[in-house]
C-alpha cells in the first residue's frame, strides 16, 4: 500500500537535487570596480615660482662731507621726506668763524688793491711829466696786479667757506622715505661716513634670487607677476629689469630685479612676495607616483579602455621620479586614461567604473 507514493516521490527529488547541483555551478558575478583615472595630457607650459622681497629701485646713503659732530637729526626710520628738507646738521661753529676769517681776508685784500691801484695811477701820472722812471712805474703796476690777484683769492676762500657752511646741512635729494639712520645725535661723524639712508618709494621693484638653471630664457623685460604672500589675492605684473651677470657661488643662484608696474599700496617696502612666470618646456607627461606599478622589475602603468570598460597593463619608461609624481619617457600617448590609485589591486581585463568626479 504504501510503495506506490515512495515511488511517485522519487522523480520529484532527482528534479531537486538537479536544480541545487545547477545553481551551485554558476559563476559569481563579475565584480565591477569604481577606480580614480586621468586623462594623458604632455605638459608644455609650467609654472615656476620665486619667493623675493619689495626694494626701493632708487636709494641713497646720506652722509656730511666733513667732519663734525651732529647736533640734530630730524628723521627716524620710516619717515617721509622732502626733497630739499633738512634731515640733519652738524655743529657750525667753526665753519661760522671760518666764514668770519675769509670776509676779513677779503677785505683786507680789497684795501691792499686799492692802495696799489693808487700808486700805479700816481706813478703813471709822474713818469708823464718825466718825474720818475720807467722802471719805477712798472714796480708799481706789478703791485697792482698782485693785489688785485689777491682779490680773486680773498673771494674764492670766501665762496669755499660759505660752501663749507652749507655741508654742515644734509637734504635729500628727492622724496622718499627713511629706511634706516647711521648716526645719532652728540655723535662724531667723518666724511662720507652713512647718517641717513632715504628710498624712492614712487619705484618700487621685486628682488628675488633665481636658480641658475632657469636663467637660460630670461631677458630685460620679460614679464612676471608678482604676488604679495600675506595676501595671495593683491597682485601685480613686473617686468625683468636687471639679471645678476654671474650666479652666486654656494647657491648657484641669480639675482634678478622685477620693476613692478603700478603696484597697490599694499606692496610696501620690505614686503615678501612670490614671482611667477610661465615658460614653455619640452612636452612632458607627468604622473602622480600612485599611478606606477612595479613588477618584477617592470614599469607598468593600468590604461582604461573606455569601450569596454576594462583594464590593461602598458609597459612604460620612467625618465624620473619626485616625491609625489614621476615623469614618462616612452609608453604613453595623449589622450589615454591612466589608473591613478589603488593600481596594485587590479587585474589584467578586470572591468572598472570610472565614477563622476573620481576622473580628471
Amino acid at each position: 500500500m504504501n510503495r506506490l507514493p515512495r515511488i511517485l516521490l522519487a522523480p520529484a527529488l532527482f528534479a531537486w537535487l538537479a536544480a541545487c547541483s545547477q545553481s551551485e555551478e554558476k559563476p559569481p558575478p563579475e565584480i565591477i570596480r569604481p577606480v580614480l583615472s586621468m586623462v594623458v595630457e604632455p605638459k608644455t607650459v609650467e609654472t615656476f615660482g620665486f619667493a623675493g622681497s619689495v626694494e626701493p629701485q632708487f636709494s641713497a646713503d646720506l652722509a656730511f662731507r666733513l667732519l663734525g659732530r651732529v647736533v640734530s637729526r630730524d628723521v627716524k626710520v620710516g619717515d617721509i621726506v622732502s626733497k630739499g628738507t633738512t634731515i640733519a646738521t652738524l655743529d657750525p661753529t667753526a665753519l661760522e668763524l671760518a666764514l668770519q676769517a675769509a670776509g676779513a681776508e677779503l677785505s683786507n685784500a680789497e684795501a691792499q688793491f686799492a692802495n696799489a691801484a693808487a700808486g700805479e695811477e700816481r706813478q703813471r701820472q709822474l713818469l708823464a711829466s718825466a718825474n720818475t722812471s720807467q722802471a719805477v712805474f712798472d714796480a708799481a703796476q706789478q703791485a697792482r696786479r698782485a693785489a688785485e690777484a689777491g682779490v680773486e683769492r680773498a673771494k674764492a676762500a670766501l665762496a669755499k667757506s660759505q660752501e663749507q657752511l652749507g655741508y654742515a646741512r644734509l637734504f635729500s635729494d628727492f622724496d622718499g622715505v627713511v629706511t634706516a639712520v647711521g648716526a645719532e645725535v652728540g655723535q662724531t661723524v667723518s666724511p662720507g661716513q652713512t647718517v641717513v639712508t632715504v628710498a624712492r618709494s614712487d619705484l618700487r621693484e621685486a628682488v628675488v634670487d633665481i636658480p641658475d638653471r632657469l636663467t637660460g630664457d630670461l631677458s630685460a623685460g620679460t614679464p612676471f607677476q608678482v604676488i604679495l604672500q600675506s595676501l595671495p589675492t593683491i597682485r601685480t605684473e613686473a617686468k625683468l629689469r636687471e639679471i645678476a651677470p654671474q650666479a652666486e657661488g654656494s647657491t648657484r643662484t641669480r639675482r634678478v630685479r622685477l620693476t613692478l608696474t603700478d603696484p597697490p599700496q599694499a606692496f610696501r617696502l620690505g614686503s615678501t612676495v612670490t614671482a611667477t612666470r610661465m615658460a614653455k618646456v619640452a612636452p612632458t607627461i607627468e604622473l602622480p607616483l600612485s599611478a606606477l606599478l612595479e613588477k618584477n622589475g617592470a614599469e607598468k602603468v593600468w590604461i582604461v579602455d573606455e569601450k569596454t570598460s576594462s583594464v590593461s597593463a602598458r609597459d612604460i619608461k620612467v625618465a624620473a621620479k619626485g616625491a609625489a609624481s614621476f615623469t614618462v619617457a616612452e609608453g604613453l600617448e595623449a589622450g589615454m586614461r591612466v589608473v591613478t590609485a589603488g593600481v596594485h589591486s587590479l587585474t589584467e581585463g578586470q572591468k572598472v567604473k570610472i565614477p563622476q568626479g573620481g576622473a580628471t
